[in-house]
């Protein structure tokens, strides 16, 4: 039996959850998620708490049980208050700057790269340096983060590129022939 999937999932005040066949869909005040399960894993709503409970106990199923419960306190937990990534950019010239729904940076190429925010994700930029990501999904935050960091990986020799905060990057030396 899953360890994390027999916990129930606590639904706050101000959130609404429906379950249909195959998905659960979650209403908050921060916006609305559809979250599918993998056939066999059911889910309860009884008493203000959210139950997965498995169909069989196969262990086929279990390895989905544990899953299926994460995704969907992840659609809650980000219902209520969503999630957030942030992100600094280290370099000499390296900026971003922030145009309607497209996020332009200036990462040291000959040429300005160009983001497409996609729908559901907010990026703010403090200081053309910080970029903070948030959103009510946490799969499509950490999937725009990663895809910000892409543009520019830190280099390990002069630690520059786009890394998210807090990150620390193991230095590497440069060539020790040279004078």
């Amino acid at each position: 039996m899953s360890r994390i999937g027999k916990k129930p999932i606590t639904i706050p005040k101000g959130v609404t959850v429906n379950v249909v066949d195959g998905a659960v869909e979650v209403q908050g005040p921060k916006g609305k998620l559809r979250q599918a399960h993998p056939a066999g894993i059911n889910f309860e709503l009884a008493d203000g708490h959210l139950m997965a409970r498995r169909a069989t106990e196969s262990p086929d199923l279990g390895k989905f049980h544990g899953l299926a419960r994460t995704l969907v306190a992840n659609a809650v937990a980000g219902v209520t208050n969503g999630f957030k990534r942030e992100l600094d950019i280290v370099g000499v010239g390296y900026r971003a700057e922030l145009k309607g729904r497209q996020v332009i940076f200036a990462l040291g190429y000959s040429h300005a790269v160009v983001f497409d925010i996609p729908l559901g994700i907010d990026v703010t930029i403090d200081k053309q340096t910080h970029i903070t990501v948030t959103g009510v999904d946490r799969q499509l935050v950490g999937q725009v983060a990663a895809n910000i960091r892409r543009l520019r990986e830190p280099d390990p020799y002069k630690q520059k590129g786009v890394r998210y905060t807090g990150e620390v990057l193991k230095k590497k030396a440069g060539k020790t022939g040279a004078k």
